[in-house]
Protein backbone atom coordinates (compact mmCIF):
# COMPACT_ATOMS: atom_id res chain seq x y z
CA UNK A 1 0.00 0.00 0.00
CA UNK A 2 1.28 3.53 -0.73
CA UNK A 3 2.00 5.86 2.15
CA UNK A 4 -0.92 8.24 2.68
CA UNK A 5 -0.15 11.94 2.26
CA UNK A 6 -2.60 14.57 3.44
CA UNK A 7 -2.16 16.62 0.25
CA UNK A 8 -2.72 13.67 -2.09
CA UNK A 9 -5.44 14.12 -4.71
CA UNK A 10 -7.48 11.07 -5.66
CA UNK A 11 -9.43 10.33 -8.78
CA UNK A 12 -12.04 8.27 -6.94
CA UNK A 13 -13.07 8.19 -3.30
CA UNK A 14 -15.02 5.14 -2.11
CA UNK A 15 -16.83 5.61 1.19
CA UNK A 16 -17.24 2.18 2.79
CA UNK A 17 -15.40 -1.07 2.26
CA UNK A 18 -18.34 -3.47 2.47
CA UNK A 19 -20.08 -5.35 -0.31
CA UNK A 20 -20.77 -2.34 -2.55
CA UNK A 21 -17.56 -0.39 -1.95
CA UNK A 22 -15.29 -3.40 -2.44
CA UNK A 23 -17.28 -4.46 -5.49
CA UNK A 24 -16.66 -1.15 -7.21
CA UNK A 25 -12.99 -1.19 -6.20
CA UNK A 26 -12.51 -4.69 -7.60
CA UNK A 27 -14.25 -3.81 -10.87
CA UNK A 28 -11.97 -0.76 -11.19
CA UNK A 29 -8.93 -2.96 -10.55
CA UNK A 30 -10.01 -5.30 -13.36
CA UNK A 31 -10.34 -2.48 -15.93
CA UNK A 32 -6.99 -1.74 -17.68
CA UNK A 33 -8.20 1.64 -18.93
CA UNK A 34 -8.50 2.82 -15.30
CA UNK A 35 -5.08 1.55 -14.20
CA UNK A 36 -3.70 5.06 -13.70
CA UNK A 37 -6.57 6.21 -11.50
CA UNK A 38 -5.82 6.72 -7.81
CA UNK A 39 -8.48 5.36 -5.49
CA UNK A 40 -8.99 6.02 -1.76
CA UNK A 41 -11.25 3.74 0.30
CA UNK A 42 -12.35 4.90 3.76
CA UNK A 43 -13.84 2.13 5.88
CA UNK A 44 -14.52 2.32 9.66
CA UNK A 45 -14.30 -1.44 10.38
CA UNK A 46 -11.62 -4.08 9.95
CA UNK A 47 -13.96 -6.42 8.00
CA UNK A 48 -12.23 -9.40 9.60
CA UNK A 49 -15.33 -11.40 10.57
CA UNK A 50 -17.82 -13.52 8.67
CA UNK A 51 -20.64 -11.11 9.45
CA UNK A 52 -23.01 -12.13 6.63
CA UNK A 53 -23.57 -14.31 3.59
CA UNK A 54 -24.86 -13.36 0.16
CA UNK A 55 -26.92 -15.66 -2.02
CA UNK A 56 -27.95 -15.16 -5.63
CA UNK A 57 -28.81 -17.02 -8.81
CA UNK A 58 -26.75 -16.77 -11.98
CA UNK A 59 -26.72 -18.27 -15.46
CA UNK A 60 -23.22 -17.10 -16.42
CA UNK A 61 -19.75 -17.03 -14.83
CA UNK A 62 -19.05 -14.14 -12.46
CA UNK A 63 -16.02 -12.32 -11.06
CA UNK A 64 -16.37 -13.99 -7.67
CA UNK A 65 -17.00 -17.61 -8.70
CA UNK A 66 -13.65 -18.58 -7.17
CA UNK A 67 -14.91 -17.84 -3.65
CA UNK A 68 -18.43 -19.29 -3.97
CA UNK A 69 -18.86 -21.38 -0.83
CA UNK A 70 -21.55 -23.60 -2.32
CA UNK A 71 -23.87 -23.81 -5.29
CA UNK A 72 -27.02 -25.78 -6.05
CA UNK A 73 -28.85 -26.94 -9.15
CA UNK A 74 -32.28 -27.29 -7.51
CA UNK A 75 -34.60 -25.23 -5.34
CA UNK A 76 -37.80 -26.23 -3.59
CA UNK A 77 -40.92 -24.13 -3.16
CA UNK A 78 -43.47 -25.29 -0.59
CA UNK A 79 -46.84 -23.96 0.51
CA UNK A 80 -50.11 -25.60 1.62
CA UNK A 81 -51.51 -27.49 -1.36
CA UNK A 82 -48.49 -27.02 -3.61
CA UNK A 83 -44.90 -28.23 -3.39
CA UNK A 84 -42.33 -28.53 -6.14
CA UNK A 85 -38.62 -29.29 -6.39
CA UNK A 86 -37.40 -27.27 -9.38
CA UNK A 87 -34.41 -28.01 -11.59
CA UNK A 88 -32.70 -24.69 -12.31
CA UNK A 89 -31.60 -25.60 -15.83
CA UNK A 90 -28.79 -23.26 -16.86
CA UNK A 91 -29.04 -21.33 -13.57
CA UNK A 92 -27.16 -22.03 -10.36
CA UNK A 93 -28.04 -20.79 -6.90
CA UNK A 94 -24.85 -19.65 -5.14
CA UNK A 95 -23.69 -18.48 -1.73
CA UNK A 96 -20.64 -16.41 -0.81
CA UNK A 97 -19.43 -15.92 2.76
CA UNK A 98 -18.76 -12.32 3.73
CA UNK A 99 -15.29 -12.98 5.17
CA UNK A 100 -14.18 -14.84 2.02
CA UNK A 101 -15.34 -11.87 -0.06
CA UNK A 102 -13.60 -9.26 2.12
CA UNK A 103 -10.32 -11.18 2.14
CA UNK A 104 -10.41 -11.89 -1.60
CA UNK A 105 -10.88 -8.25 -2.59
CA UNK A 106 -8.57 -6.87 0.08
CA UNK A 107 -5.75 -9.17 -1.10
CA UNK A 108 -6.29 -8.08 -4.69
CA UNK A 109 -6.18 -4.40 -3.74
CA UNK A 110 -3.16 -4.78 -1.44
CA UNK A 111 -1.03 -5.76 -4.45
CA UNK A 112 -2.28 -2.83 -6.52
CA UNK A 113 -0.50 0.52 -5.93
CA UNK A 114 -3.41 2.56 -7.29
CA UNK A 115 -5.48 1.77 -4.16
CA UNK A 116 -5.15 3.21 -0.66
CA UNK A 117 -7.34 1.88 2.16
CA UNK A 118 -7.59 3.77 5.45
CA UNK A 119 -9.57 3.04 8.61
CA UNK A 120 -11.79 5.95 9.50
CA UNK A 121 -15.24 7.50 9.53
CA UNK A 122 -16.51 10.08 7.05
CA UNK A 123 -17.84 13.14 8.88
CA UNK A 124 -18.81 15.27 5.90
CA UNK A 125 -18.91 14.65 2.16
CA UNK A 126 -19.44 17.72 -0.02
CA UNK A 127 -19.95 18.09 -3.76
CA UNK A 128 -17.93 21.09 -4.95
CA UNK A 129 -17.41 22.71 -8.34
CA UNK A 130 -14.62 20.47 -9.59
CA UNK A 131 -15.19 17.31 -7.55
CA UNK A 132 -15.74 16.35 -3.92
CA UNK A 133 -14.29 17.27 -0.58
CA UNK A 134 -14.40 14.88 2.36
CA UNK A 135 -13.78 15.52 6.03
CA UNK A 136 -13.04 12.34 7.96
CA UNK A 137 -11.53 11.05 11.19
CA UNK A 138 -8.40 10.15 9.22
CA UNK A 139 -7.96 13.48 7.42
CA UNK A 140 -9.43 15.74 4.78
CA UNK A 141 -9.22 14.78 1.11
CA UNK A 142 -10.31 15.86 -2.34
CA UNK A 143 -11.28 13.64 -5.24
CA UNK A 144 -12.78 13.94 -8.68
CA UNK A 145 -15.69 11.60 -7.87
CA UNK A 146 -17.00 9.99 -4.69
CA UNK A 147 -18.95 6.74 -4.42
CA UNK A 148 -20.88 6.58 -1.16
CA UNK A 149 -22.03 3.24 0.29
CA UNK A 150 -22.99 4.35 3.79
CA UNK A 151 -26.43 3.05 4.84
CA UNK A 152 -29.19 5.59 4.18
CA UNK A 153 -30.90 7.25 7.13
CA UNK A 154 -34.39 6.04 6.27
CA UNK A 155 -35.75 7.19 9.63
CA UNK A 156 -34.96 10.78 8.71
CA UNK A 157 -36.29 10.39 5.17
CA UNK A 158 -39.57 8.66 6.03
CA UNK A 159 -42.78 9.88 4.42
CA UNK A 160 -45.25 7.21 5.58
CA UNK A 161 -48.18 9.08 4.06
CA UNK A 162 -46.69 8.48 0.61
CA UNK A 163 -44.31 5.49 0.68
CA UNK A 164 -44.15 1.97 2.08
CA UNK A 165 -41.53 0.96 4.64
CA UNK A 166 -41.07 -2.72 5.47
CA UNK A 167 -38.24 -4.92 6.64
CA UNK A 168 -37.05 -8.30 5.54
CA UNK A 169 -35.94 -9.54 8.94
CA UNK A 170 -34.60 -12.93 9.91
CA UNK A 171 -32.73 -15.13 12.32
CA UNK A 172 -30.77 -18.07 10.94
CA UNK A 173 -29.00 -20.95 12.63
CA UNK A 174 -26.19 -22.96 11.10
CA UNK A 175 -27.20 -26.44 12.18
CA UNK A 176 -24.96 -29.49 12.51
CA UNK A 177 -26.23 -33.04 13.10
CA UNK A 178 -24.68 -36.45 13.69
CA UNK A 179 -26.83 -38.10 11.01
CA UNK A 180 -28.04 -37.24 7.51
CA UNK A 181 -30.85 -34.71 7.89
CA UNK A 182 -30.73 -32.43 4.81
CA UNK A 183 -30.91 -32.86 1.05
CA UNK A 184 -27.57 -31.34 -0.04
CA UNK A 185 -28.77 -30.99 -3.65
CA UNK A 186 -31.76 -28.74 -2.95
CA UNK A 187 -32.21 -25.27 -1.47
CA UNK A 188 -35.46 -24.83 0.43
CA UNK A 189 -36.04 -21.51 -1.30
CA UNK A 190 -39.36 -20.66 0.31
CA UNK A 191 -41.24 -22.91 2.70
CA UNK A 192 -44.54 -21.14 3.44
CA UNK A 193 -46.19 -24.06 5.23
CA UNK A 194 -46.03 -22.37 8.64
CA UNK A 195 -48.51 -19.94 10.15
CA UNK A 196 -48.47 -16.53 8.47
CA UNK A 197 -49.96 -14.44 11.31
CA UNK A 198 -51.23 -11.88 8.74
CA UNK A 199 -47.67 -11.40 7.43
CA UNK A 200 -45.39 -13.01 4.86
CA UNK A 201 -43.36 -15.65 6.76
CA UNK A 202 -41.31 -18.52 5.41
CA UNK A 203 -38.40 -20.83 6.14
CA UNK A 204 -35.25 -20.81 4.02
CA UNK A 205 -32.68 -23.63 4.14
CA UNK A 206 -29.24 -23.70 2.54
CA UNK A 207 -27.90 -27.28 2.88
CA UNK A 208 -24.11 -27.36 2.75
CA UNK A 209 -24.04 -31.14 3.26
CA UNK A 210 -26.37 -33.86 4.48
CA UNK A 211 -25.42 -32.93 8.04
CA UNK A 212 -24.93 -29.17 7.90
CA UNK A 213 -27.29 -26.37 6.82
CA UNK A 214 -28.26 -22.78 7.41
CA UNK A 215 -31.91 -22.74 8.53
CA UNK A 216 -33.46 -19.28 8.53
CA UNK A 217 -36.82 -17.87 9.60
CA UNK A 218 -37.63 -14.88 7.36
CA UNK A 219 -40.46 -12.35 7.53
CA UNK A 220 -41.59 -9.40 5.43
CA UNK A 221 -43.31 -6.91 7.75
CA UNK A 222 -43.04 -3.44 9.23
CA UNK A 223 -41.56 -4.44 12.58
CA UNK A 224 -39.14 -7.09 13.82
CA UNK A 225 -40.18 -9.70 16.38
CA UNK A 226 -38.78 -10.34 19.84
CA UNK A 227 -35.84 -12.68 19.30
CA UNK A 228 -37.48 -15.49 21.26
CA UNK A 229 -40.23 -15.69 18.61
CA UNK A 230 -37.76 -16.34 15.78
CA UNK A 231 -36.05 -18.96 17.92
CA UNK A 232 -39.35 -20.67 18.78
CA UNK A 233 -40.29 -20.84 15.09
CA UNK A 234 -36.88 -22.28 14.19
CA UNK A 235 -37.10 -24.94 16.91
CA UNK A 236 -40.59 -25.92 15.79
CA UNK A 237 -39.52 -26.21 12.15
CA UNK A 238 -36.47 -28.28 13.04
CA UNK A 239 -38.42 -30.65 15.27
CA UNK A 240 -41.81 -30.87 13.53
CA UNK A 241 -41.01 -30.40 9.84
CA UNK A 242 -37.47 -31.80 9.67
CA UNK A 243 -37.87 -34.29 12.51
CA UNK A 244 -34.66 -33.24 14.24
CA UNK A 245 -34.40 -33.97 17.95
CA UNK A 246 -30.63 -33.58 18.32
CA UNK A 247 -28.64 -30.84 16.63
CA UNK A 248 -25.99 -28.25 17.38
CA UNK A 249 -26.19 -24.53 16.59
CA UNK A 250 -22.72 -23.76 15.21
CA UNK A 251 -23.39 -20.13 14.27
CA UNK A 252 -26.19 -17.57 14.15
CA UNK A 253 -27.11 -14.97 11.55
CA UNK A 254 -29.41 -12.04 12.39
CA UNK A 255 -30.44 -9.27 10.02
CA UNK A 256 -33.01 -6.73 8.87
CA UNK A 257 -32.97 -5.40 5.31
CA UNK A 258 -34.97 -2.26 4.50
CA UNK A 259 -37.61 -2.87 1.82
CA UNK A 260 -39.17 0.35 0.64
CA UNK A 261 -40.43 2.16 -2.42
CA UNK A 262 -39.08 5.44 -1.03
CA UNK A 263 -36.96 6.81 -3.89
CA UNK A 264 -33.30 6.43 -2.95
CA UNK A 265 -31.31 8.81 -5.16
CA UNK A 266 -28.70 7.37 -7.48
CA UNK A 267 -26.50 10.40 -6.85
CA UNK A 268 -26.17 13.29 -4.37
CA UNK A 269 -24.78 15.81 -6.82
CA UNK A 270 -22.76 15.80 -10.05
CA UNK A 271 -19.75 14.16 -8.39
CA UNK A 272 -21.28 11.90 -5.69
CA UNK A 273 -22.72 8.53 -6.75
CA UNK A 274 -24.56 6.36 -4.24
CA UNK A 275 -23.80 2.64 -3.96
CA UNK A 276 -25.40 -0.40 -2.37
CA UNK A 277 -28.49 0.06 -0.23
CA UNK A 278 -27.93 3.82 -0.29
CA UNK A 279 -28.31 3.72 -4.07
CA UNK A 280 -31.36 1.45 -4.03
CA UNK A 281 -29.47 -1.72 -4.97
CA UNK A 282 -31.38 -3.96 -2.54
CA UNK A 283 -34.41 -4.96 -4.58
CA UNK A 284 -37.40 -3.47 -2.72
CA UNK A 285 -39.66 -6.52 -3.02
CA UNK A 286 -37.15 -9.31 -2.26
CA UNK A 287 -34.11 -7.83 -0.50
CA UNK A 288 -31.67 -9.50 -2.91
CA UNK A 289 -28.74 -7.16 -3.50
CA UNK A 290 -25.45 -8.90 -4.30
CA UNK A 291 -25.90 -9.38 -8.04
CA UNK A 292 -27.52 -5.95 -8.43
CA UNK A 293 -24.44 -4.46 -6.74
CA UNK A 294 -22.17 -6.23 -9.25
CA UNK A 295 -24.25 -5.02 -12.19
CA UNK A 296 -24.16 -1.47 -10.83
CA UNK A 297 -20.37 -1.61 -10.42
CA UNK A 298 -19.93 -2.90 -13.95
CA UNK A 299 -22.15 -0.12 -15.35
CA UNK A 300 -20.21 2.57 -13.49
CA UNK A 301 -16.79 1.24 -14.48
CA UNK A 302 -17.75 0.84 -18.13
CA UNK A 303 -18.79 4.50 -18.28
CA UNK A 304 -15.73 5.72 -16.34
CA UNK A 305 -13.42 3.83 -18.67
CA UNK A 306 -15.23 4.92 -21.85
CA UNK A 307 -16.04 8.58 -21.09
CA UNK A 308 -14.17 9.51 -17.92
CA UNK A 309 -17.47 10.16 -16.14
CA UNK A 310 -20.18 8.09 -14.42
CA UNK A 311 -23.21 7.47 -16.63
CA UNK A 312 -26.00 10.08 -16.52
CA UNK A 313 -28.30 7.34 -15.23
CA UNK A 314 -26.07 5.35 -12.85
CA UNK A 315 -28.51 2.48 -12.23
CA UNK A 316 -30.38 1.97 -15.50
CA UNK A 317 -33.49 0.97 -13.54
CA UNK A 318 -36.74 0.69 -15.50
CA UNK A 319 -39.93 2.29 -14.20
CA UNK A 320 -42.17 -0.75 -14.75
CA UNK A 321 -40.13 -2.89 -12.34
CA UNK A 322 -40.23 -0.14 -9.71
CA UNK A 323 -44.02 -0.21 -10.10
CA UNK A 324 -44.13 -4.01 -9.66
CA UNK A 325 -42.04 -3.67 -6.48
CA UNK A 326 -44.35 -0.97 -5.13
CA UNK A 327 -47.43 -3.09 -5.77
CA UNK A 328 -46.00 -6.11 -3.96
CA UNK A 329 -44.85 -3.96 -1.04
CA UNK A 330 -48.34 -2.49 -0.81
CA UNK A 331 -49.87 -5.98 -0.72
CA UNK A 332 -47.39 -7.06 1.95
CA UNK A 333 -48.34 -4.03 4.02
CA UNK A 334 -52.10 -4.40 3.62
CA UNK A 335 -52.51 -8.17 3.65
CA UNK A 336 -49.13 -9.79 4.14
CA UNK A 337 -50.59 -13.29 4.39
CA UNK A 338 -51.65 -13.15 0.71
CA UNK A 339 -47.98 -12.97 -0.30
CA UNK A 340 -47.85 -16.75 0.11
CA UNK A 341 -50.57 -17.21 -2.51
CA UNK A 342 -48.87 -14.81 -4.93
CA UNK A 343 -45.57 -16.68 -4.77
CA UNK A 344 -47.37 -20.01 -5.00
CA UNK A 345 -49.07 -18.92 -8.23
CA UNK A 346 -45.77 -17.60 -9.60
CA UNK A 347 -43.97 -20.90 -9.05
CA UNK A 348 -46.92 -23.04 -10.06
CA UNK A 349 -47.63 -21.23 -13.35
CA UNK A 350 -44.23 -20.02 -14.61
CA UNK A 351 -40.92 -21.65 -15.51
CA UNK A 352 -38.23 -20.74 -13.01
CA UNK A 353 -36.13 -19.10 -15.75
CA UNK A 354 -38.92 -16.56 -16.34
CA UNK A 355 -39.28 -15.88 -12.61
CA UNK A 356 -35.54 -15.30 -12.24
CA UNK A 357 -35.43 -13.01 -15.27
CA UNK A 358 -38.39 -11.07 -13.88
CA UNK A 359 -36.71 -10.64 -10.50
CA UNK A 360 -33.51 -9.66 -12.34
CA UNK A 361 -35.58 -7.06 -14.23
CA UNK A 362 -34.56 -8.39 -17.64
CA UNK A 363 -37.90 -9.74 -18.88
CA UNK A 364 -39.62 -8.42 -21.99
CA UNK A 365 -43.02 -6.71 -21.91
CA UNK A 366 -44.51 -9.98 -23.16
CA UNK A 367 -43.00 -11.95 -20.28
CA UNK A 368 -44.06 -9.26 -17.81
CA UNK A 369 -47.61 -9.73 -19.06
CA UNK A 370 -47.33 -13.51 -18.62
CA UNK A 371 -46.06 -13.05 -15.08
CA UNK A 372 -48.83 -10.66 -14.10
CA UNK A 373 -51.44 -12.82 -15.81
CA UNK A 374 -50.33 -15.82 -13.75
CA UNK A 375 -51.39 -14.35 -10.40
CA UNK A 376 -54.82 -13.42 -9.07
CA UNK A 377 -55.52 -9.81 -10.07
CA UNK A 378 -57.56 -8.80 -7.00
CA UNK A 379 -54.75 -7.85 -4.59
CA UNK A 380 -52.88 -6.01 -7.33
CA UNK A 381 -55.93 -4.04 -8.49
CA UNK A 382 -56.49 -2.79 -4.94
CA UNK A 383 -52.83 -1.75 -4.71
CA UNK A 384 -52.92 -0.05 -8.11
CA UNK A 385 -55.74 2.09 -6.73
CA UNK A 386 -53.60 3.07 -3.75
CA UNK A 387 -50.67 3.92 -6.03
CA UNK A 388 -52.87 6.10 -8.23
CA UNK A 389 -54.08 7.91 -5.11
CA UNK A 390 -50.45 8.49 -4.13
CA UNK A 391 -50.65 6.79 -0.78
CA UNK A 392 -49.94 3.38 0.75
CA UNK A 393 -52.82 1.06 1.52
CA UNK A 394 -53.85 0.59 5.13
CA UNK A 395 -53.71 -2.71 6.97
CA UNK A 396 -56.88 -4.73 6.26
Amino acid sequence: MPVLAASFDYDYLIVGGGAAGLSLAYHIAQEPRLARKKVLIIEPEAKAQNDRTWSFWADAPGLFDGIVAHEWRQIAFRSPGFERVIDLGRYRYKTINGLDYYRFVQRALADNPQFTIVRGTVIDLEDVADGVRVRSSCGDFRARYAFDSRPPDLAALRRPEKHRYLLQHFVGWEIETDHDAFDPATVEFMDFRGEQHHEARFMYVLPFSARKALVEYTLFSENPLPKVEYEAALRQYLSTTLGLADYRIAAEEVGAIPMTDHPLPARNGPHIINLGTRGGRAKPSTGYAFKRIQQHSARLVTALASTGHPPPDPTGDQWQFRLFDTLLLDIMRRRGETTRDIFRQLFERNPVERIFRFLDETTSWADNFRIMNSVSPGPFMRSIGQVLLGRPGQRE
